[in-house]
């Protein structure tokens, strides 16, 4: 790959070492620019934005790995190679964890140093390029170009469209990997708080003892590890959108704390008394059906009514097959970029296997057996390539027995989402007994992932031997 000409910042207090890689440098067609100290190198990169820098270890004043430490500060994508004279395997482990991209003792060759430079910036070229079109996917894209041209996408985009204008609390369900977040993000995009900030936070990624000081903050001496004061994400939200993923995993302490603030419009950071104003559009998404699990008494019924203003389904992949091989060429476009390599697409057999697997992962697995498959092939995807084939069976075990259930004063509906609760915990229970307590292996037999087990065993307190 041709690549334009690039600058390179050389910073060295020796000016022989500067005027001999300057020549080197300009002979190869690049840019040299050059700095004796760590003061102008840094003032450099602020106002030249080069494209790779050469920085020797050993300068007056503020040494080589400070200056790396704060190049990375303003430009956390610039490629940076430490030169000294004192070559050994301690400094090199410093360098290189202190972000440096690699490491030349003097002397040096100057093949040597060409070489690293040109793998360097084609590194930088790359990072550049997949972080550009992935702004692109993130923002400039509709959820149509994101997601796949099926109708089921285009009534979600109307969806969307419909409830972005106003300020409804929104809760988006969908299956893990399904595109949540997509949805969520999207209606930020498109609402009145656009300018202001998307905050997501993984309710179930966070441990029960930290999650309010997470979402309301905490003060200096709140508690043991509280040693400076935390600022919780309902107010780093100001003016934009928190997303609460995997809202079911809220313990439900902190749910009533939620539903106050929400009622309120303010919070109080762990350890305060001083309430502190909010403003900010909450949506929420689950991969659990909300009024099951307010109906098994694992979440609040005024919670759910408060949160449940507008709803949005977000549909697995499965429901839009249409959409799979137009999401696979895009995931094999991207990863071909990633990998400089240049597969060019997928054979029949490969596209009849993506279209007929179920894709219990959702587009997420999509994209992971995409990549991998790209990395493996050399010029087509074959079936070879996607190892699709031999899911694992899950074993015999046998239908599950509901006891009969006081069906007075309920409705169909309630009824039956009773029962639903009841076998799903029945069948997690037997798989789990047929695989002697391993909830990862039960994930597996099951389909679903081990966050989804993890959590429904919590859910319904079932006790894993």
């Amino acid at each position: 790959m041709a690549l334009a000409p690039s600058q390179v910042l050389l910073v060295d207090d020796d000016q022989d070492i500067l005027d001999l890689l300057a020549h080197l440098l300009k002979r190869e067609g690049f840019k040299p620019l050059l700095a004796d100290n760590a003061t102008v190198a840094l003032r450099l990169i602020r106002q030249e934005a080069p494209d790779a820098m050469l920085v020797d270890v050993m300068l007056p004043g503020m040494n080589g790995l400070e200056v790396l430490k704060q190049a990375r500060e303003l430009d956390q994508d610039l490629p940076v190679i430490m030169i000294t004279a004192y070559a050994g395997v301690n400094n090199a482990v410093e360098a290189m964890r202190a972000g440096a991209h690699d490491y030349l003792a003097k002397p040096f060759q100057n093949h040597e140093v060409v070489r690293v430079i040109r793998r360097a910036l084609v590194e930088r070229d790359l990072k550049r390029r997949i972080k550009a079109l992935s702004h692109q996917s993130q923002e400039g894209q509709t959820l149509r170009e994101m997601m796949g041209p099926s109708d089921a996408i285009a009534r979600l985009m109307s969806e969307v469209q419909r409830v972005a204008a106003s300020d409804f609390t929104v809760v988006i369900l969908g299956e893990t990997g399904s595109g949540k977040e997509l949805v969520a993000r999207a209606i930020h995009a498109h609402s009145r708080r656009a300018k202001g900030p998307f905050v997501p936070v993984d309710c179930g990624a966070i441990p029960e003892t930290l999650l309010e000081s997470e979402l309301f903050g905490h003060e200096k001496g709140a508690f043991t590890s509280a040693d400076c004061q935390k600022t919780g994400k309902l107010e780093l939200a100001k003016d934009g959108t928190l997303l609460l993923d995997e809202i079911a995993n809220l313990p439900l302490g902190s749910q009533a704390k939620l539903l106050r603030a929400l009622q309120e419009k303010v919070i109080y950071r762990v350890g305060a008394t001083k309430p502190l104003k909010i403003s900010v559009r909450l949506l929420v998404a689950s991969n659990q059906d909300l009024e099951s699990i307010v109906l098994a008494g694992t979440f609040r019924r005024d919670l759910f009514y408060r949160l449940n203003e507008f709803t949005i389904r977000v549909p697995p992949l499965r429901e839009r097959r249409e959409d799979i091989s137009y999401l696979a060429k895009r995931f094999l476009d991207r990863t071909n970029l990633e990998l400089h390599k240049n597969v060019k697409g997928f054979s029949e057999g490969a596209l009849e296997a993506m279209l007929t697997c179920s894709w219990p992962g959702n587009v997420r697995q999509l994209r992971s057996t995409i990549r991998r498959a790209v990395l493996l092939a050399e010029d087509l995807i074959t079936e070879r390539e996607l190892k699709l084939d031999g899911k694992p069976a899950p074993g015999p075990f046998t239908a599950p027995k509901v006891e009969k259930t006081v069906w007075m004063n309920l409705s169909l509906r309630e009824i039956v989402q009773r029962s639903t609760i009841a076998v799903e915990r029945e069948v997690i229970c037997q798989v789990l007994r047929q695989t002697g307590g391993n909830k990862a292996k039960a994930a597996r037999l099951l389909q679903i992932d081990y966050k989804t087990m993890h959590c429904k065993v919590k859910q319904y307190a079932i006790t894993v031997n």
